[in-house]
């Protein structure tokens, strides 16, 4: 995010400006640091003679140009990102003429030297507003032009962008502007329809490509040369072509943007950008060592997630950033729905999404940063820090909500009417509830006041009474906290479970309205009381809910290994994961839950989730004097688990990248170097090159490796993930020079994106925070400096990732508190801030309820 534009002056330039058209020439062949980039605009304005201003940042303004005279090009702020301009016509035509800046940041036009073959590639990122890092534009939503891009490059490069090339001009060679001569190709691209700065695309370099076709579309899937190998193209195509039949069949609109894109880019900043036919993804998606299933599922998710996005998003965009929402939330819920109706992964995507994504809108909501689904976003700043599991996940189970509330039917049919009504405009929450109200026959004011407008997540628990074994009363209590006190109306089930023959059962089910503090449950009352009450079975509402002492007891005593359904199973480990975070469960028993539990979860995305939990929960929230054991309980039980393992299975493989990080003892860090040194590898598990690092990584932290061994490890594997790999690891050396040496480069702002990352990972390592100690004053003296220069991306990165969050004692609430009162830092990263404290004060809490139970 390049300019910090406000809502206001958007809106204001909005009313003024109608802009109808960009041409973009760019040249690729200039050299490492900048490109040539020539923008003509076409524009309309309602106010002849006012003044507004188009947005370029990091450039070198050589000539602009309206309507044939020149403006003065010392006019330019590059500190804002800003050309005046100070009088406009009714119709204009404006021309920019300048050099802009590759980024190495993930933002803007990033440039990334392959180190396998020096070859080079880029990508654009320009969600929420880095369009301008590339051609001078009006780079806000509601300003939808056509896109037409020329694009010189290197002859040797693929160029691909929002609609198909409709001409490649060979070009022996070409004189730059700077007089260098190059072997290049000149690219051309027709006008795109109508859509917003933010999904225009580029993607160039000598891509490797896989091209398709599917309902007649035509389909190209790209990824770098060195990464050729490794693409299972087959896959990837699979699941497009699913979503597409889907997405057609539901939305009544065929897709809109003619040919279908989707490039695999390195050090990509997330996890994919729905560029209007040209979907840009992180290239960890291209799997070049083995992974679970788990992580094919997401990638699945994330394609069709991307896609969703072509219609809601693209075709129909939301007026300005307050509802972002509208995109994320809509495009997580329709790429769940589209995997369990049209993928091989079935319902069992519900479950993922009850275990994963819940868990992550469970965990935002209720920081005290905790917004609205529907936020306030006054500028860009904070809508930079609203992409968050409130914005996707919380929207997306609220949908899922209103779904059940609505039906299904309804549901799509509101949908449908909704793109014909705007395809190719801008909207507001109100259309879509509008059209929603019209296919379902209900109003949705109050619905959407209770969970739309309003912050946090409300608890319920089963209260009940029992006489000779049934229930003579049976109520539902709805919690909030005094903060944030709505009580909301949910639609949930309630299920009875019972121990039938070894398996836990599901023997009544009933479904009903939850309403205010208490809501009785007549339908339960005469009924046994089962073995295990489950509130919210089939995960219909977004809430948090509680276990009563009986029910948890059968958990704890092996029952959640007794489920012969995977989602029940799955919310009773959310609810367990809910009431450890929250206080009500000691660690220690949470960790012993899974050691009891973990071996019979067959689904193996609850199974990976559930693992990360517990590693979490004894590291952070785990009395240090029983941390120790309860490391080499969570460590004896993955050993035992890997030894027994299915070989060559997905659960051999995860029981493994479970025990690395938390093997302490001797034995256990012995076993990890027999596995990498080939001298003791379970039988059918591939020791490849992730899994490698993997393995050094726990190495090195626990002591047994050094530099050397990382210098070592790089040449075996001198690729961009070993380049990553190796600086966690240097980072993770347990000493005080090697974290001063991982600090100073950090700090310096000099490193890659993903470098940055990785940095920061290995440094924060949570076997040794005694080397942190140091760092916790030096965070908050460089934290303000770091987010005033840095892009966002890049200090974003560190304030979060460096904040002292290990260090998990009084002082580092103390220390955070007066950063914030003495330097009143911008509310984004004043945001950032509070979410770190916040975190350090529950593993506080956490830590005195676990040495209450010892």
């Amino acid at each position: 995010m390049a300019g910090n534009l406000t809502r206001d002056e958007a809106r204001e330039r909005a009313r003024l400006l109608k802009v109808e058209s960009y041409e973009v020439a760019l040249d690729l062949t200039e050299g490492e640091e900048r490109f040539e980039s020539v923008t003509t605009v076409r524009f309309t304005s309602s106010r002849p003679g006012a003044s507004t201003f188009i947005d370029l940042h990091g450039a070198h303004v050589r000539q602009v140009t309206l309507n044939g005279e020149d403006l003065d090009v010392s006019a330019y702020d590059a500190g804002k990102g800003r050309f005046p301009l100070p009088s406009v016509a009714a119709s204009n035509e404006l021309r920019v003429d300048a050099d802009c800046s590759y980024m190495r940041t993930g933002e803007g036009l990033h440039r990334f030297v392959d180190p396998v073959d020096q070859k080079v590639y880029l990508h654009s990122q320009f969600e929420t507003a880095d369009a301008h890092r590339m051609y001078a534009c009006f780079d806000q939503p509601d300003l939808k032009a056509t896109f037409q891009l020329t694009v010189l490059a290197p002859a040797d490069w693929e160029v691909v962008s929002n609609a198909a090339a409709s001409g490649v001009e060979e070009l022996a060679e070409e004189g730059g502007r700077h007089g260098a001569a190059h072997a290049a190709r000149r690219w051309q691209f027709p006008p795109t329809a109508a859509i917003s700065t933010y999904i225009t695309a580029l993607v160039a370099g000598p891509y490797h490509k896989v091209t398709s076709e599917h309902d007649g579309i035509p389909l190209g899937i790209y990824c770098r040369a060195s990464l050729a190998e490794h693409l299972d193209a087959d896959n990837i195509l699979e699941v497009t072509r699913q979503g597409f039949d889907f997405f057609h069949q539901v939305f009544g609109v065929r897709y809109p943007f003619g040919k279908y894109d989707q490039c695999f880019v390195p050090e990509f900043n997330a996890g994919a950008m729905e560029n209007a036919g040209c979907v840009t993804f992180l290239e960890d998606y291209v799997f070049r060592s083995r992974v679970t299933d788990a992580v094919v599922e997401r990638r699945a998710e994330t394609i069709l997630h991307e896609m969703a996005h072509m219609w809601f998003g693209d075709l129909v965009t939301m007026r300005w950033w307050d509802d972002l929402w509208l995109n994320e939330s809509f495009a997580t819920y329709m790429s769940v729905l589209a995997q369990s109706e049209a993928t091989r992964w079935g319902k069992g995507a519900w479950t993922t999404f009850a275990n994963v994504e819940k868990a992550w809108a469970y965990r935002q909501d209720q920081l005290p940063s905790t917004h609205p689904i529907a936020a306030d976003i006054p500028d860009m700043q904070a809508v930079e820090v609203n992409f968050d599991g409130i914005t996707y996940a919380k929207g997306a189970s609220v949908l899922k909500q209103l779904v059940a509330y609505v039906g299904l039917d309804n549901f799509l049919a509101g949908v449908r009417d909704y793109f014909a009504e705007h395809a190719w405009g801008n909207t507001e929450l109100k259309d879509l509830l509008e059209a929603l109200e019209r296919t379902s026959g209900r109003d949705l004011s109050s619905w959407s006041k209770e969970w739309l407008e309003t912050s946090w997540v409300n608890t319920l628990r089963p209260s009940f009474e029992v006489s000779d074994g049934r229930f003579t009363g049976f109520e539902v209590l709805q919690e909030a906290p005094a903060e944030h006190p709505t009580l909301r109306s949910h639609r949930v089930a309630i299920g009875l479970y019972s121990l039938v023959d070894g398996a836990l059962k599901r023997t009544k089910r009933v479904e009903l309205d939850v309403v205010g503090a208490r809501t009785s449950v007549a339908e339960l009352v005469g009924e046994e009381q089962p073995d295990l009450v489950l509130l919210n079975d089939d995960d219909l509402t977004y809430a948090k809910i509680r276990l009563d002492e009986r029910s948890m007891r059968t958990l704890v005593d092996g029952g959640i290994a007794a489920f012969t359904d995977s989602l029940p199973r799955a919310l009773c480990w959310s609810a367990a994961w809910d009431m450890t975070r929250d206080g009500e469960m000691s660690t220690r028993d949470y960790v012993k839950l899974v050691v009891s539990g973990a071996g019979t979860v067959t689904d193996i995305t609850v199974l990976q989730a559930v693992l990360r939990q517990a590693r979490m929960a004894v590291q952070q929230y785990a009395d240090p004097s029983w941390r120790p054991e309860g490391l080499a309980l969570l460590a004896g039980e993955l050993r035992s688990l890997l030894g027994s393992a299915a070989p060559g299975s997905d659960h051999q493989l995860a029981f493994l990248q479970a025990f690395a990080p938390v093997a302490t003892s001797e034995a256990d860090l012995d076993l990890l170097g027999a596995i990498l040194d080939g001298s003791e590898v379970p039988v059918g598990l591939s020791v490849d090159a992730d899994l490698r690092w993997t393995l050094t990584h726990a190495l090195v932290s626990g002591g047994r490796l050094g530099e050397a061994d990382i210098d070592a490890e790089l040449e075996r594997d001198p690729t961009a993930t070993g380049e990553r790999s190796a600086a966690l690891c240097r980072a993770a050396v347990p000493t005080a020079e090697a974290k001063a040496a991982a600090w100073e480069r950090v700090v310096g702002g000099k490193l890659a994106n993903h470098i940055a990352r990785t940095t920061i990972n290995g440094f924060q390592d949570p076997h040794h925070p005694e080397l942190l100690a140091p760092y916790r004053e030096k965070y908050f003296a460089e934290v303000g400096r770091i987010y005033r220069e840095w892009t966002f991306d890049q200090a974003s990165t560190f304030a979060v990732g460096c904040f002292p969050a290990l260090l998990i004692e009084p002082e580092t609430v103390k220390a955070a508190e007066d950063y914030l009162a003495a330097e009143q830092p911008p509310q984004a990263l004043r945001r950032l801030v509070l979410e770190g404290a916040d975190g350090v004060g529950r593993a506080l809490r956490n830590r005195e309820k676990d040495a209450a139970s010892a």
